[in-house]
């Protein structure tokens, strides 16, 4: 990979660290009003194998994989719903997947374990509804979740997902990697106070050391293979690299890759050319595990 981002890269960088960094809370705040507003008049729909299951589908497009991915948001666990992310589910429901994404409660009304204690909900859900095999992808605070939603399953016996993507995954609360410091001014969005601000109103009581909320804390041994993308400015670049490397240790086939100048997930910005290269890595990553799986069902039984 090249040492140097692409100037639409940079050039995004660059405008979100000059113009929406140094407000970025106060967004965040008008963000959360504008939610409510938009979750009283536009309700969240059922899921098509769960009534009391809440989420976005997409079915597959062109050539049908017969696999379902499961798409968890991102947003700080502050913002974000399903819909709002329906552009990010679509690159994989054109690529062979049926898409879910579930929906799940948000900080601070509703702080750890609600958002963990939704997609397990929804995963025991759609497992039991489909007999095909199933992948898991998510950004940011949602890429932490997936990670936490595999550790309850594996804890609670359930099936585990053929592979997981993630994207800039957030996995430490407690926001004690190196980069949290070192990438202060260098990332886009975030620095390690407004890190620290977000996960005190996620976490309510809960320690920033608990592994169900910071999986980078966890016992990751039995989980599928993962893949993690990460901006090598980010603040969270971290959460990425040590969770790859704790993960290898357990014995799991896990791959990273860091990439130049690009935002904190930047797969959501369709117009930085490094956003289509990684989901298109993302998706070859999750087919070739799923090709895989099938030869080799006793690795991960359905």
């Amino acid at each position: 990979m090249s040492e140097t981002g692409s100037a639409a890269a940079r050039g995004t960088a660059a405008l979100l660290r000059r113009f929406v960094k140094p407000r970025l809370e106060k967004l965040i705040r008008r963000g959360q009003a504008a939610q409510h507003f938009v979750a009283q008049h536009w309700p969240q729909q059922n899921a098509p194998f769960g009534q009391h299951v809440f989420g976005d589908w997409l079915p597959a497009e062109g050539d049908r994989l017969g696999a379902t991915l499961v798409y968890l948001h991102g947003g700080g666990f502050l913002l974000g719903s399903p819909r709002l992310f329906r552009y990010a589910s679509k690159t994989f429901a054109r690529a062979g997947f049926d898409v879910f994404a579930p929906a799940y409660r948000l900080a601070p009304e509703h702080p750890f374990p609600a958002a963990l204690d939704d997609a397990l909900r929804a995963w025991r859900a759609l497992l039991a509804a489909t007999q095909g095999p199933v992948v898991l992808a998510g950004d940011s605070a949602g890429g932490g979740l997936a990670v936490s939603l595999m550790l309850r399953a594996r804890d609670e016996g359930l099936p585990l997902p053929s592979a997981v993507a993630l994207f800039s995954p957030w996995t430490d609360l407690a926001a004690t990697g190196a980069s949290a410091r070192e990438n202060e001014e260098t990332d886009a969005l975030f620095s390690r106070r407004l890190i620290l601000v977000g996960a005190r109103a996620v976490l309510g009581r809960t320690s920033g050391r608990n592994p169900l909320a910071s999986p980078l804390y966890a016992d990751l041994s039995g989980l599928p293979p993962l893949l993690a993308h990460v901006g090598r400015d980010e603040v969270l670049r971290d959460d990425s690299t040590r969770l790859v490397e704790k993960a290898r240790e357990a014995g799991v086939a896990a791959e990273i890759e860091i990439w130049p100048d690009v935002p904190h997930a930047w797969q959501l910005t369709p117009f930085i050319p490094e956003a289509r290269l990684s989901r298109e890595k993302a998706i070859a990553f999750l087919k070739r595990e799923l090709t895989r799986d099938a030869a080799a069902p006793a690795r991960a039984p359905r």
